[in-house]
């Protein structure tokens, strides 16, 4: 066993027994880099990605090539997840060298870590190939390397606002400059099969949350025809596990039809948000079922028992990508008996198989009620015997070897998910869901804070590793979304303290946005920003977000004034290339028209709320109290005739109090 064997990461205890001499990163392994004068090999990846595991085992666990690398470099093995911000800065410089982006990542540094060269997977000849090449590089041609390495470095160093030429815009945020956006993310849709016209296919729910956004200002009939088309076929196609609930990473066609088969907990928090604010909507009932199965999934398989929720499930089991979640013809057969012949025809099942190698994979284009009319296949209790056999084949499945489960948990995607529980609770009302919403924002409360400060991951009962600006992003989100689905004031202090010590710790005064790494975290060659939404929005975005929304509640003009410096900097891109900024876009939707404050006080608050969550409204804050409070927006609020009341307000004017909901929801509208 090498040094990883005493690492918690599951993706360093993967190759603790690799023959490679794998350090984790840290001091032990740079200093002994430079003073052995050797180049240090950065191998990065996680424990769910199907590629890590391949290059292992052709590579990694192979003597002979461990041999090769143990010779020539110090080996440093990094989890991703773990370690974001060693991730983007060797990615970052990756990107520059013309490699595209992936993982395994694989950075070649100097002994004072400057990057100079990186790939992702090779097969094993090749690999061997390039560790010589590059071992003769270093030791013959140091100079170039070293001057290569220098223009990365300066590259990765160069001030983000003139990199992209952001500058602070008009601030003018109208329905003209939506449309516009609207417009340029349009020319992209799969206008057949929905998401964007491209595969592989991810579900990029910051595109949907804007596209919602937009549509509630705009009420144009295509946003919402692309939302439906989209979210339909990413609930009824491959990407769901219709088995057992829960999204896939990514479909690697343009169909959504075969997933790349792991799960990750911030896909599915994410995903749970827009489900429930489309089935705010649309009523689409199979919305509703997605998130009640997502959620059932979530806490039958990736919750710990103190109530926080594990990072990822692998896509391998027993080293077959995808084994655990496909079928053969024979086995469905035997399983369902006298249901196979009709639900056979629903999924196209065959023995050549729909997938490979005579497997099949659980697949719909349309409902299973509406697929099996339109097949002539007329059963009077469909619905319950159509339940009854995807139960068979869960009972079943049940006994299979599970794929691997990365048991890390990690504060940042808990945010994540806090906040589609949240959402879920709103558009349901299941008090069940809001209960684990609030246990999983206690466990970050009591298990993953310290002294004011996050910490990113959490294993074995210790929280380590300080905590990044994505972390302290999701969690503020997190509990703001906590504090408006429970009126319990401990979430919103929360939430402003560690607003506060982002603002002191993060931001950058100069350029208007946050560093990625605390400044009291370990120093890289680069301090990163993250400014650019991909499948999980960038943590300034969302920071963005949040200050926007925690100066309207507590009435603080700096947190609106960071918020707004932030988005119209970001305008410029907003109109050119959307696509890589939509929650940044939808942020800008919020902002063409006034936000409405809703305080409601009164003994009868809660029920309020309940009634009031059940409809579309996403530019909206709502606060409340039984009794009485200091916020601002409950200050002097009181019940009338001892009934409770609502204020619906906007900008601070608040129109005439009212006793029910359909009156405060006519107030809203006449705006």
């Amino acid at each position: 066993m090498n040094r990883l064997s005493q690492q918690t990461s599951p993706y360093l205890l993967q190759h603790a027994h690799n023959p490679v001499d794998w350090f984790p990163w840290g001091e032990e392994a740079l200093t002994k880099a430079r003073t052995e004068n050797k180049p240090i090999l950065v191998s990065i990846g996680y424990s769910a990605c199907h590629w890590c595991h391949v290059m292992e085992r052709e590579c990694f666990e192979k003597e002979a090539i461990a041999n090769v690398m143990n010779e020539y470099f110090i080996c440093i093995k990094v989890d991703r997840e773990e370690r974001p911000d060693v991730d983007a800065v060797y990615m970052d410089a990756v990107q520059a060298m013309g490699v595209r982006g992936g993982w395994p990542l694989n950075v070649f540094l100097l002994p004072d870590t400057k990057p100079f060269y990186g790939v992702t997977y090779l097969p094993p000849q090749n690999w061997v190939q390039l560790l010589k090449s590059i071992h003769d590089a270093f030791t013959n041609h140091y100079d170039e390397l070293a001057e290569s390495a220098e223009g990365f470095v300066h590259n990765m160093v160069v001030s983000d606002t003139k990199k992209y030429g952001l500058t602070a815009g008009n601030k003018g945020y109208n329905l003209a400059g939506a449309d516009s956006m609207f417009e340029h993310l349009q020319r992209n849709f799969d206008m057949q099969r929905g998401g964007m016209d491209r595969a592989p296919k991810f579900p990029m729910p910051s595109i949907y949350k804007f596209l919602l956004r937009y549509y509630d200002i705009s009420q144009n009939p295509e946003a919402l025809a692309h939302i439906e088309l989209s979210l339909n076929r990413i609930a009824l196609g491959g990407i769901y596990d219709h088995v057992g609930g829960g999204w896939a990473r990514y479909s690697v066609d343009d169909k959504w039809f075969i997933p790349h088969f792991e799960k990750m907990l911030y896909d599915n928090g994410q995903l749970l948000s827009i489900y429930a604010e489309a089935y705010s909507l649309t009523k689409n009932p199979l919305y509703a079922d997605r998130m009640t199965q997502t959620i059932q999934w979530l806490e039958n398989e990736m919750r710990s028992d103190e109530g926080g929720f594990y990072s990822a499930l692998d896509a391998d089991s027993e080293g077959i990508e995808g084994k655990f979640y496909i079928w053969t013809q024979d086995e469905m057969s035997h399983i369902l008996g006298g249901d196979f012949e009709w639900f056979s025809k629903i999924y196209n099942i065959s023995a050549n198989g729909n997938w490979e190698e005579g497997h099949n994979h659980l697949h719909l284009t349309q409902p299973a009620e509406i697929e099996a009319r339109a097949l002539g296949i007329n059963l009077l209790d469909f619905e319950a015997r159509y339940k009854g056999a995807l139960n068979k084949l869960f009972t079943e499945r049940a006994k299979r070897v599970r794929p691997g489960l990365d048991d890390k948990i990690l504060a940042s995607w808990n945010g994540l998910l806090i906040k589609g529980l949240c959402d879920c609770y709103r558009a349901l009302g299941d008090e069940h869901i809001q209960k684990l919403a609030l246990s999983a924002g206690q466990f970050i409360l009591t298990k993953m804070t310290k002294e004011g400060q996050l910490l990113h991951s959490y294993k074995n009962g210790n929280a380590t590793i300080t905590g990044f600006l994505e972390d302290y992003a999701a969690i503020i989100e997190a509990y703001l979304a906590l504090y408006q689905i429970s009126f319990d004031e401990t979430w919103i202090e929360q939430a402003r303290q560690l607003a506060n010590y982002t603002i002191t710790n993060f931001y950058d005064q100069e350029e208007g946005f946050f560093h990625f790494t605390d400044a009291s975290g370990e120093s890289l060659i680069a301090r990163k920003k993250e400014l650019f939404d991909n499948v999980v929005p960038a943590s300034n975005s969302i920071m963005a977000h949040n200050l926007y929304v925690l100066g309207k509640m507590l009435d603080d003009s700096e947190y609106l004034q960071i918020a707004d410096t932030m988005l119209s900097k970001m305008e410029k891109i907003m109109m050119s290339d959307v696509q890589w900024v939509t929650n940044w876009a939808a942020l800008y939707c919020m902002r063409t028209t006034p936000t409405a404050e809703i305080a409601i006080v009164g003994a009868n608050a809660e029920a309020i709320r309940k009634d009031f969550d059940r409809f579309f409204i996403p530019n909206k804050i709502v606060m409340g109290t039984a009794k009485t409070s200091g916020l601002p927006l409950l200050q002097s609020r009181t019940e009338i005739n001892s009934q409770t009341a609502i204020y619906v307000c906007y900008d601070k004017t608040c129109q005439l109090p009212v006793t029910n909901v359909e009156d405060a929801l006519s107030q809203l509208t006449s705006i």
